[in-house]
């Protein structure tokens, strides 16, 4: 990255620098952007109607902004996009501590260097990346972690305490003229809170009762989650009254925009690489739609704590785990090439503890039948969304003959479409069902997955009955 030449005040005079606030030069640049019609937050789906107009109006408005909404909501991804809204290079002052303007220098140090030195006075270019300062609130946070703190060593040389000089600036000052970021803000003990009501209005800081005037050009922004208001901790109101917008997030609001996020972000190519196992894995579309309706159910099951929320990468860990067992399955049978089953579900439980919530007191196991429950509820809205149980009674009646399908993650798909032509009509009805989906009914593999799915969603209508024994899995009436 090639900085611009100018290196000392005089030359950056001539270029016709002119300084600019930090929040006038976010309002620029967004500006510039929605007239050229870019994508403001590219990556971030689902919020173009809903959640990036308030935050577009917040930057116009020149606001210090909260984003608030439960976990895995993108807000600290949001966060760390907004520098792409700063001028790519700034120049500031060489030889101070924190960004001072060249031209209108803040700090004691900034002001004398500029009076020794005049046009002669060095500069240094910041990029954009590095304007951008982020701390997560912990209880232990301190004023002097962001504000700062007296330097004892510098007040024995002789300097005033109310002399910024013997300051050791905290990470705030040292985000002049750029953008602060705390995360997780309610985290933040109430008495530090307090210590930002200055900075946040009247833009000047105060260190162990000394007021030192630092007129600092910073654009503050915060994250949250509301449940922090009730549980771990809370924003005190006059701290709230200083923020000015409050951005609330959402979760996905279709299945289209939750499979988009969670095949964009989850780790699916598992082939290639020093590290690759060499076996292809091809999610169905009807699968990655179960893997999302398992997550979206449990964001509206009255077991599943909604303070806490459903994370999306709930959906990304759900679906990696999905391919993994495929593709281990591909290890342990030879195949080169898989595509995810029904029984592949039953090992999301790992990818979903501590993801989920429960309402109530776990109980053993209690956490793998409310992941159960909502896989089967999930399974079943998707078979309705393709087909309709009542179509399939003659498949339903060779069960009552007591016919037994095997049907488990060690068998191969080869193996499974033979078992399956020992059901009358089963294959036809399954190469019916992927064609109606669009899958490729002639490719064993999707025949083998469209198979289970389709005994699933008799199980799941209480069609068929499904029971686990010796590690296997079997649907019998």
């Amino acid at each position: 990255m090639t900085h611009p030449r100018a290196a000392t005040v005089g030359q950056l005079k001539e270029t016709g620098y002119v300084p600019t606030p930090v929040k006038d030069e976010l309002r620029r640049n967004l500006i510039r952007k929605l007239k050229n019609k870019e994508e403001l937050f590219p990556g971030i789906l689902g919020y173009r109607d809903t959640v990036v107009p308030q935050i577009v109006n917040a930057i116009l408005s020149r606001h210090d902004m909260l984003l608030l909404g439960l976990r895995g909501q993108a807000k600290t991804r949001i966060l760390r996009m907004l520098p792409d809204l700063l001028d790519e290079w700034t120049p500031t002052l060489a030889g101070t501590e924190i960004n001072d303007d060249p031209l209108r220098p803040t700090t004691r140090t900034g002001k004398r260097l500029l009076a020794e030195h005049g046009d002669d006075a060095a500069i240094e270019w910041v990029h954009r990346r590095d304007r951008y300062k982020e701390k997560l609130a912990t209880p232990d946070v301190t004023i002097a972690d962001l504000i700062g703190e007296i330097d004892l060593v510098k007040h024995a040389e002789g300097r005033y305490l109310s002399d910024e000089s013997t300051m050791h600036f905290g990470m705030i000052p040292r985000s002049n003229r750029g953008i602060f970021a705390i995360n997780e803000l309610p985290d933040l003990a109430p008495r530090i809170q307090v210590g930002l009501f200055n900075v946040l209005e009247e833009r000047d800081v105060q260190i162990r009762g000394y007021p030192v005037k630092l007129d600092l050009d910073v654009c503050i922004v915060f994250s949250a989650n509301p449940e922090d208001y009730t549980n771990r901790g809370r924003i005190v109101t006059p701290l709230k009254d200083r923020i000015g917008s409050v951005v609330r997030t959402h979760y996905p609001e279709s299945v289209d925009e939750g499979i988009k996020i969670a095949e964009d972000n989850a780790w699916t190519e598992r082939a290639g690489g020093d590290s690759g196992s060499g076996v292809k894995v091809d999610v169905p579309r009807f699968m990655s739609e179960v893997v999302e309706e398992v997550v979206r159910l449990a964001r509206s099951s009255p077991h599943v704590s909604q303070a806490s929320g459903v994370s999306v990468r709930t959906s990304i860990a759900n679906l990696e785990t999905l391919i993994s067992n495929a593709e281990r399955r591909g290890l342990m049978t030879g195949e080169t090439r898989v595509v995810p089953r029904i029984c592949d579900l039953s090992y999301l439980t790992a990818s979903c503890r501590g993801k989920i919530e429960m309402t109530l007191a776990e109980e053993d196991g209690a956490e793998e039948k409310l992941l159960k429950s909502l896989a089967g509820e999930a399974v079943k809205k998707v078979f309705g969304k393709h087909a309709d149980e009542d179509d399939y009674d003659p498949i339903t009646e060779q069960f009552k003959g007591n016919l037994t399908f095997p049907a488990g993650d060690d068998l191969s798909a080869e193996e499974f479409v033979a078992n399956m032509k020992a059901v009358k009509t089963l294959p036809q009805s399954a190469a019916a069902l992927a064609k109606e989906m669009k899958l490729d009914p002639n490719d064993t593999a999707t025949l083998a997955s469209v198979g289970e799915f389709l005994l699933e969603g008799l199980y799941v209508n209480n069609r068929l009955s499904k029971f686990n024994g010796k590690g296997k899995t079997f649907f019998k009436k």
